[in-house]
Parts: C-alpha cells; sequence; structure tokens
C-alpha cells in the first residue's frame, strides 16, 4: 500500500485592514436588507428641561441609496478627520517618541523597572490602566505604546504590556480613585430619569465614589492574577533578534578603559534622570497651578461657566479634559529633552528629531488602519443598527417586569449586549436611563445605582468589540510588535486574547455588583443601593 502524502492547507491570515474593510461592505448590505424589511424601533428620553418623555422612532438607514452612498465618499475626509483615536494617538506619540529618541524611556526602564518583579509590574500597569478612565481614553492612546517600549526595553514581551495596558483600560473604564469623566457623561440622564418618580431628587457627582474606589483596587488585583497566570505564558518570552551576521573574533579588550567608559556612561545617564525628574516637578506644578481656581492667573483649564470645581474640570465643555492627551505629551517631551541634554544623548535638536521621526515611521500601518476603522465606525453609526437594538433592549426590560436582583442582573446584561453595538455610554444611557432608573426606584433600588449598572454593563464588554474606537490602537499595537509579519494578528486573535480577562473580570462584576446590594454597603457619601 502506498503511502499518501497528507496535503495541508496553508492557513491564510487575512490583515486587520482587509477584514476592516469587508465588515464595511457587509454593513453596507446589511443595512439595505434590513431597511427592505423596514427595521426600526421606539424608545423613550426624557427631555433634560422639562422633565418630560419625548418619544422617538429610529429606523435603517439605507446606505446602498443615492443618500447612503453620498454619506460614504462626501464624508470619508471628515470621519477621519475628526476621528477621536487619530489626533489622541498621534499626539501622545510627539512626546513619547522624543522621550525615546534621546533614550529616556529606555534608560529609566533599565533603572527602575527591571528591578521590580513581574507580578508588581503587571499591578502597576493595570492600576494605571484601571483609573485612567478619569480622563476619557487617555489610557489607550498614552499607556499602550508607552508601555510596548518599556517592556521591550526591559526584556519583557511588548505583546504582554500591550494586551494588559488594553484590558486594564477597556475592562476597568469607568471606575477610579476619584469622580471623572463618566459620572459628567451619565448624571444628567440619571437625574432626569429619576425625576419622573421624584421631582426633588438629588444625584451629586460623588454618588458612585466609595464603589468606583473600591472596584479599582479589586480589579487591578484580579487582572494582574489574570496576566501573570493565563495571558503572559500564552503569548510566551520576548526574545530579541539576533544579528546573524554576526562572526566570532578573537579581540583584545582594555578592560580598564571599558569600566572607565560604563563609569562616564552611568555618570551621564544619571545627571539626564536627575534633569528629567527635575523636568517633571516643574511641569507638574505647573499644570496644578492651571487647575486651581482664584489664584493669580491660574485656572486656565478650568470651564469657569460652570458653578462647581468638579464640573469645571470634568465638564463637557472643560478645557483640562480636552487638553489632557496634550499636556501629557508635553510632559514626556520635556522630561525627554531634559534626559538628553543631561546625558548628552543626543548632538543637537536634528539628531533628536531624526531618530523621534524613525519610530514615526513605524506606524504608518496604524495610520491607514485608523482611516479604514473610521470609515466602519461612522458607516455603521449612520445605519442607527447599534441604536435600534439598544432601543429593543430598553422595550425589552419595561416589558418583563422583573424587580430585585433579577431586575439588576437582567439590565446588566442587556447594557452589556447593548454595548458591543453602541459603545458610547452616554447613548446607551439615554435610551436605557428612562426605562431602568423607574423600574428600579419603583422597586426601592437608588437611582444612583442604576448608574453603577450602566457604568458596569458598559466596561464589561469594552475590550471585546471592533466598535469600540479605541480597539483600533490595540489591534494596530500588536501588530506592530508582531515580529512575525506574515502572521499578523487578526482581529479575532487579538480579542482571542483578552478573552479570559473579559470572562473572569464579567464574573467579578457580578459578583460584585450583586454583592454590595445584598450587603447593602454604601455606594456614595450618604447613598446607598436600596432607596
Amino acid at each position: 500500500m502506498r503511502d499518501r502524502k497528507k496535503l495541508k492547507l496553508r492557513k491564510f491570515y487575512f490583515h486587520p485592514i482587509t477584514v476592516f474593510i469587508v465588515m464595511s461592505l457587509i454593513v453596507v448590505l446589511l443595512s439595505a436588507i434590513l431597511s427592505l424589511f423596514e427595521m426600526q424601533s421606539t424608545y423613550n428620553t426624557v427631555n433634560i428641561n422639562t422633565h418630560e418623555l419625548e418619544s422617538k422612532i429610529v429606523a435603517v438607514e439605507n446606505m446602498l441609496s443615492f443618500d447612503g452612498m453620498k454619506f460614504i465618499i462626501s464624508n470619508a475626509a471628515t470621519n477621519f478627520i475628526s476621528f477621536a483615536p487619530l489626533g489622541m494617538l498621534l499626539i501622545s506619540l510627539i512626546g513619547i517618541c522624543i522621550a525615546e529618541a534621546t533614550g529616556f524611556i529606555e534608560v529609566f526602564s533599565k533603572k527602575y523597572l527591571r528591578k521590580l518583579s513581574h507580578t508588581q509590574l503587571t499591578f502597576i500597569v493595570v492600576f494605571l490602566a484601571t483609573i485612567s478612565s478619569l480622563i476619557n481614553e487617555i489610557g489607550y492612546a498614552i499607556l499602550i505604546p508607552l508601555v510596548a517600549m518599556m517592556y521591550q526595553s526591559i526584556g519583557r514581551n511588548p505583546l504582554t504590556g500591550i494586551v494588559t495596558a488594553f484590558s486594564g483600560v477597556a475592562f476597568g473604564y469607568g471606575v477610579s480613585l476619584f469622580v471623572g469623566s463618566m459620572e459628567v457623561a451619565l448624571m444628567d440622564s440619571t437625574k432626569a430619569a429619576a425625576s419622573l418618580i421624584d421631582n426633588n431628587i438629588h444625584i451629586s457627582l460623588t454618588s458612585n465614589l466609595f464603589f468606583i474606589i473600591v472596584a479599582s483596587i479589586i480589579l487591578t488585583v484580579i487582572g494582574t492574577i489574570i496576566i501573570e497566570k493565563i495571558v503572559s505564558p500564552r503569548l510566551g518570552k520576548y526574545k530579541e533578534r539576533e544579528d546573524i551576521s554576526k562572526t566570532e573574533e578573537l579581540r583584545i579588550i582594555d578592560l580598564e578603559e571599558e569600566q572607565q567608559h560604563k563609569i562616564e556612561r552611568q555618570k551621564k545617564e544619571k545627571r539626564g534622570l536627575c534633569f528629567s525628574l527635575i523636568t517633571f516637578f516643574v511641569v507638574i506644578i505647573i499644570f496644578i497651578y492651571m487647575i486651581v481656581p482664584s489664584l493669580p492667573n491660574s485656572g486656565m483649564l478650568l470651564d469657569m461657566k460652570e458653578t462647581t470645581y468638579l464640573g469645571q474640570i470634568f465638564g463637557d465643555n472643560s478645557y483640562f479634559q480636552d487638553g489632557f492627551t496634550y499636556m501629557m505629551s508635553l510632559l514626556f517631551l520635556f522630561m525627554g529633552i531634559a534626559y538628553g541634554i543631561g546625558a548628552k544623548s543626543v548632538k543637537n535638536d536634528r539628531d533628536m528629531i531624526e531618530k523621534a521621526g524613525g519610530y514615526f515611521s513605524k506606524i504608518g500601518n496604524i495610520i491607514i488602519l485608523l482611516f479604514v476603522v473610521s470609515q466602519f465606525i461612522a458607516i455603521f453609526k449612520k445605519t442607527n443598527i447599534g441604536t435600534i437594538i439598544t432601543a429593543w433592549f430598553a422595550n425589552l426590560i419595561e416589558y418583563l417586569g422583573f424587580s430585585g436582583i433579577p431586575l439588576i442582573l437582567l439590565v446588566l446584561i442587556l447594557i452589556a449586549i447593548s454595548n458591543l453595538f453602541l459603545t458610547t455610554p452616554s447613548a446607551k444611557w439615554t435610551i436605557f436611563s428612562p426605562v431602568v432608573v423607574p423600574l428600579f426606584m419603583q422597586s426601592n433600588i437608588s437611582a444612583q445605582f442604576a448608574q453603577i449598572i450602566a457604568r458596569v454593563g458598559d466596561s464589561m464588554t469594552n475590550g471585546i468589540t471592533p466598535l469600540l474606537a479605541c480597539f483600533v490602537i490595540y489591534i494596530g499595537y500588536l501588530n506592530i510588535y508582531n515580529f512575525d509579519k506574515n502572521k499578523p494578528i487578526t482581529i479575532t486573535r487579538a480579542i482571542k486574547l483578552v478573552s479570559p480577562y473579559f470572562g473572569i473580570i464579567s464574573v467579578v462584576w457580578i459578583l460584585l455588583v450583586i454583592g454590595w446590594y445584598i450587603l447593602g454597603l454604601p455606594i456614595g457619601p450618604g447613598v446607598y443601593p436600596t432607596i
């Protein structure tokens, strides 16, 4: 009997850019089909000024129609330029790349981070990533590229750093050690919805403060365990590519001269780090002065039209929030320049800029990916499919009429699922709150606790939906640091990398919410899960 060779089909890996283009075409075709069947939904919103319900009908927009194609073609440039991750990433990279070009990031990482154990470093990254949602999506734009550089500098797998930073931000979004942008995004809708039951209810920005502080600590601990025990072993150890052109040769080394060079280099590095540390404190003091009111020429970054300080610093028109990415970029830029001057690691400004530009050349694929993803998300949003699905879920909650723990679980799960299609927290809560908040209050559950369910449901599935705008930064950087260019990291694999984090953290979130409700612990100053 002849031996038959087994034919193996070569597995083909589609690049994420190709996949997003195909997904865009599918959405266009799907919108035409659903529009043909007149897919639509009705939902209520609460007028913030009159506190009255307003009914809205939303239908699927056909993107294959004349108007749909006109939107796709005429808004391509606008969709790209206004795409939030584009500006945030480019601005943050200016400062980070200067700091990398002067050698600051590498020397800082090797001198301080290498002394930490893997667990300690992971804990720090997860913690910073989790609380970064204090200021919108800053964690995605700053931490992902920064952590990747640092991990590579100390010989750890940069892919592990990217997954760690992304998971911490995405699955911990909305929790922090203090109130932030999430409160501002949700509070108005919560107040308006609560007024349908109690017109005199008071909901403050600190209503969820105790819960988010405890949650940030718990998520950091659990997240560290997930990364160290599950994710990191799967990704394996990082190995630098060896220069195969090296040949063995006998050399006579002047050990004394070599030692002298080492001492001089360390002296320069120490001076550079000292310069950067001084610069750090100077810049931070200036930034703090900009958010302190009632001092001479202070409060530059505050929205003085707001009546409360929290509103001034975290409000919709806060200059602090809008400019925070630029501020962090400036911090790294000044620290990098200070290090370069102190350590004499760059010859002049041209040398520094050329080195920084070399890193920017690596992100060419990300720019293309950003363009494609910006079109995909804009097209999907225009179809209204996400809004319709969210409205269906809101109507389902009202129809089922659950109460107590079943109601909490139902709302939590449906908000988490709807987040796969409508990722903006305020947009979802505008639809859910007129249904959820009154039902909670009628079940003796506080409106403030309903707001916690909104933020928890949102964070549970943030990291597994390609419709999350900053998902593009995550998958883009995975492919930058993926050495096997013949095997790009696909969307499926990118999601698979964070799936252990998603699964375990989802269970933790559910147990935390239900446990808090049963124990009746305060969720904020003078605020409890029940009325």
